[in-house]
């Protein structure tokens, strides 16, 4: 897909502050630092158009990103980080399966993970959450520029195996600096638009 444009519309917290639109959306989940504002603005062509933060934590609502008047991007709060408060996490859970549960615009997650680990007990979680729910997931190992391509296999299955991903879900290598990946994801994004 050529993008041509984009721009956050809202930062929102609760239902009533969602966009009133029957567009497909697409929510990004992982964990605080994983690169979620740098896959957002590797994918729309944009430098800074998501926010990128060596503060991790710092998405504290859903943030609706309109493209091309077809679909949005919906960033929410990364999970794991420490710093905040149990209150404030418990309440950014509660947001999180809130729009993940209820929302029929959602066509599916993707759950971000770093390639150069294995995926963390949060991430294992969200996958487990989101087949709980019966969501739709893509699962992205992003920072691959970082492993040589050798290794990327090996990584992978690291990956997969950790979360116990199922056959139908896809999981795409990702770089927000090379834009592996890049074609890949908008192929799939078309997909569960169709």
């Amino acid at each position: 897909m050529k993008v041509t444009s984009a721009e956050i519309v809202i930062s929102a917290v609760k239902p009533d502050q969602y966009p009133d639109s029957a567009l497909p959306e697409f929510a990004l989940a992982g964990r605080s630092n994983v690169g979620k504002s740098s896959f957002i603005n590797k994918m729309l062509n944009r430098r800074s158009l998501a926010r990128t933060s060596s503060k991790p934590g710092k998405t504290q609502t859903l943030n609706f990103y309109l493209i091309n008047e077809e679909l949005f991007f919906v960033d929410v709060p990364g999970y794991g980080y420490a710093k905040v408060s149990k209150k404030e996490r418990e309440a950014w859970g509660k947001m999180i399966e809130t729009y993940i549960t209820t929302r029929e615009q959602l066509k599916a997650v993707v759950l971000i993970t770093d390639l150069r680990h294995p995926p963390t007990s949060d991430d294992r979680m969200m996958y487990d959450f989101l087949k709980h729910h019966g969501i739709p997931c893509i699962i992205i190992a992003t920072k691959a520029d970082k492993i040589p391509r050798g290794k990327w296999q090996k990584h992978l299955k690291v990956t997969k195996e950790t979360l116990e991903v199922e056959k139908d879900d896809p999981i795409v290598l990702f770089s927000s600096e090379t834009g592996e990946g890049k074609d890949k994801m908008w192929a799939l994004f078309q997909e569960y638009m169709d």
